[in-house]
């Protein structure tokens, strides 16, 4: 008696692209930027730039309260957050362009110090779900014109202390502003050896 087959399970990745997120470039952060100014998108102005600031995670950012990063209206240049995962302080800075974005933000919303800075709209979650965050950036880099699988919201985690690192080659800086315990943890999480193996590879002729 023949014995029945069992239907060939479809591999979890299958057609999608895994691995670590593509930072973007500064063009393409200014390309993006820009687009929301010109829509007057208050909200997801101050989220990006602050995403780009923070260089904190999805639950991280999103769980940040106004008194977090303000006093008195006024938005703070620097700031600590408690990261959830390591339970580790880390500190960021907060650009001129971002407390202005803030600024705008909260006053438009009305948010006061005991709120969230980017409240959910739904009923579910009192702050922006990641998965709802996870969907505003696919969005914002569709818009732009790029393949939004090779994006996410550790992108925006990854953007800026990847320019840090290929202007100054600071890893340790980069460590402490991703708030990682090992170097070799910043190593792996920006891909910069293999990233500099093939830069030296290109300038070199054979």
């Amino acid at each position: 008696m023949a014995t029945k087959r069992r239907p060939r399970q479809v591999p979890w990745n299958k057609g999608k692209i895994v691995g670590q997120k593509t930072p973007l470039k500064l063009r393409e952060i200014w390309a993006i930027r820009v687009r929301l100014q010109l829509g007057s998108n208050l909200r997801d102005l101050a989220l990006f730039n602050l995403a780009i600031d923070s260089k904190l995670r999805a639950c991280d950012l999103l769980g940040l309260r106004v008194g977090d990063i303000a006093h008195e209206n006024h938005v703070n240049s620097r700031a600590v957050v408690m990261q959830r995962k390591t339970q580790r302080p880390v500190r960021f800075e907060i650009t001129e362009m971002s407390r202005d974005a803030l600024e705008a933000w909260i006053r438009a919303a009305g948010l006061r110090s005991p709120d969230f800075v980017f409240p959910s709209r739904s009923g579910t979650s009192p702050h922006l779900s990641t998965r709802q965050y996870a969907r505003i950036v696919h969005r914002w880099v569709r818009e732009i014109g790029l393949d939004s699988s090779c994006y996410g919201t550790h992108t925006m985690r990854r953007t800026k202390a990847t320019l840090i690192y290929r202007q100054t080659k600071n890893l340790r800086a980069v460590q402490l502003l991703l708030g990682h315990r090992k170097l070799e943890s910043t190593v792996h999480y920006l891909g910069i050896e293999v990233d500099d193996a093939l830069e030296i590879s290109e300038q070199t002729e054979a």
